[in-house]
């Protein structure tokens, strides 16, 4: 194994802003190439936009739908068409140094897709970032990562140009519509009406970093990991292929945005790399998704375990037949929530664990191979294990820190404190407790500092959630430690309270009552808050850290 594709070849960077902020090679995880065939077979340069839409021509997709947006459908083609005229803008028009980063603000529509073939296509790193995020959240993204171009959707444009006249390293701002068809403010638009559709795509290393990801904020400021044109494509190659299963026909749709890597390869990645198409959502509603899938027969879908949650109510209103294959991921899947939904539809959802900083799933099973409880097993391509504190592996059935090894791993933009945490003796720790069983199945204990510590028991918070969201009055909940003098923490639960239930003394005490009669006494919360909403953050994700805070701790 090698931090580099043996015979690591030049980069195609003349600015190496991203290169010379890696981490140290002591500092990288090992990557490993040899799990299957596929990634065995990578060459030493390879560029993602190549692979995944210029070579799908090639092989015969051109004419296939490729990405749709309510009644708007672009095919391989007229997708290649838009992202080519990008790459000729941000090269004639922008002076693109190949290695620069170019920031890309907008929700998920086909001219978002473009620009960001557009940037690979030219050399350049994309920088994707959630719509929601305020000018001083852009900020902190344009300076971490010195971008010098920025591409946003022309209804985003207020904090945009906030953000950008508060530094000084974007030199040129373009605004585009969703669908290619904007007025006088959309100037990326403009530009590209005057080039021919005919580009030449940079010869990329495979190791060239093609994207910065900011993580979602779960445990606070958020953190820029790196990923090189392979990364991208090796997720493909694995979840997308061993996983997902995908087909030319499938339709693939999914609620994350395209600045989330769960997004980014779960409903753009995965779809193009078998001639698939992805459905990009008009709304994240639940009944708004049904109805997607309804009319325009959606056969997969990505999203995070609330939205199944809030799916399984409605789904008897809806016809689902097309649906296939369901995919959660961002935090654990309660079973609660797994069985409301099989129950509902008869579909078993792929509970699957990844990161940003690993780029996307590692540990999952296809729907005939899980096992009730248990995340999945280490997909193809990867290995992983359960360790203790000195990162000795630990027999199964003992509860431990997971690491990770694969073909992707851990490379955080200049950050060695953070990047020695994640990565020690060459694996991937991604934060969460797991127990392994005697298969090969791990098991979700909970997120690393999510474990409550109370009187001298380890209590899991996800676990008491889980039970909690098994009651017919709890819609959401998030359970966290509370500081206590007596105990040192308790275990408070955090709930927000179906429409037809009445919040109160006798609701709590309901509630206490079921979760002593589900699991262990000990574990029950024995202090419970209503609440109108949880702190999330654009992903769906629960940010548990900002009820830690209220807390004090």
């Amino acid at each position: 194994m090698t931090n580099k594709i043996p015979g690591g070849v030049p980069t195609a960077y003349i600015d190496t802003f991203a290169a010379d902020h890696l981490p140290r090679n002591d500092l990288l995880p090992e990557f490993d190439f040899s799990g299957t065939p596929e990634l065995s077979a990578y060459s030493n340069y390879i560029n993602i936009a190549t692979e995944l839409l210029d070579n799908s021509i090639e092989r015969g997709f051109g004419d296939n739908d490729a990405v749709h947006l309510g009644d708007v459908t672009w095919t391989y083609l007229d997708l290649l068409n838009w992202a080519n005229r990008i790459a000729e803008v941000l090269i004639e028009d922008c002076e693109l140094v190949t290695g620069a980063r170019v920031l890309l603000r907008a929700p998920n529509t086909p001219m978002v897709l473009a620009a960001w073939f557009g940037v690979l296509k030219a050399g350049g790193i994309c920088v994707t970032t959630m719509p929601m995020l305020r000018a001083r959240e852009l900020q902190i993204s344009i300076e971490r990562a010195n971008v010098s171009i920025a591409l946003c959707d022309t209804n985003l444009t207020d904090e945009m140009e906030i953000a950008v006249g508060g530094t000084d390293s974007v030199k040129h701002t373009l605004y585009f519509s969703q669908v290619g068809s904007g007025g006088e403010e959309a100037t990326l638009e403009s530009l590209c009406r005057g080039k021919t559709g005919k580009f030449n795509n940079i010869n990329t290393a495979a190791d060239d970093i093609a994207i910065i990801a900011f993580t979602s904020g779960t445990t606070g400021q958020p953190k820029g990991a790196m990923h090189y044109h392979r990364d991208i494509l090796a997720t493909a190659d694995t979840c997308g292929r061993y996983i997902a299963k995908l087909e030319p026909d499938d339709i693939v749709t999914g609620t994350p945005p395209l600045a989330f890597t769960f997004g980014l390869g779960g409903i753009t990645i995965f779809p193009m790399r078998f001639g698939a198409s992805s459905r990009y959502l008009e709304s994240p509603l639940p009944d708004k998704i049904l109805d997607t899938i309804q009319k325009y027969k959606v056969t997969q879908i990505y999203t995070a375990p609330i939205a199944y949650r809030a799916m399984a109510d409605m789904v008897n209103d809806y016809d689902v037949s097309s649906l296939r294959q369901c995919v959660s991921a961002g935090e654990t899947l309660p079973k609660a929530t797994w069985e409301a939904f099989y129950n509902a539809t008869g579909l078993r959802i792929i509970d699957g664990l990844g990161s940003t900083e690993m780029f996307h799933i590692f540990v999952s099973a296809p729907p005939d191979e899980m096992k009730a409880g248990y995340t999945g097993k280490a997909i193809p391509g990867y290995r992983a294990r359960v360790v203790d504190e000195t990162g000795k592996e630990i027999p199964p059935g003992n509860p431990g820190q997971l690491a990770v090894q694969g073909p992707t791993g851990c490379k955080y933009i200049d950050d060695e404190e953070r990047q020695t945490v994640y990565v020690r003796d060459g694996w991937n720790f991604p934060g969460d407790i797991y127990e392994m069983n005697e298969d090969g199945y791990f098991k979700y204990i909970a997120r690393a500092d999510d474990m409550i510590i109370s009187s001298g028991y380890n209590i899991s918070g996800p676990e008491v959630e889980g039970v909690l969201l098994e009651h017919e009055a709890v819609a959401e909940c998030a359970v966290i430690a509370s500081p206590d003098v007596e105990r040192g923490n308790i275990v408070k639960a955090f709930v927000v309270v179906r429409d037809n239930f009445e919040c109160g003394a006798n609701l709590v005490k309901a509630l206490q009552d079921f979760v002593k009669d589900q699991i262990a006494p000990y574990k029950y919360p024995r202090s419970i808050v209503f609440v109108d909403e949880l702190p999330k953050t654009q992903t769906g994700k629960l940010q548990r850290f900002r009820l830690r805070e209220q807390e004090g701790r």
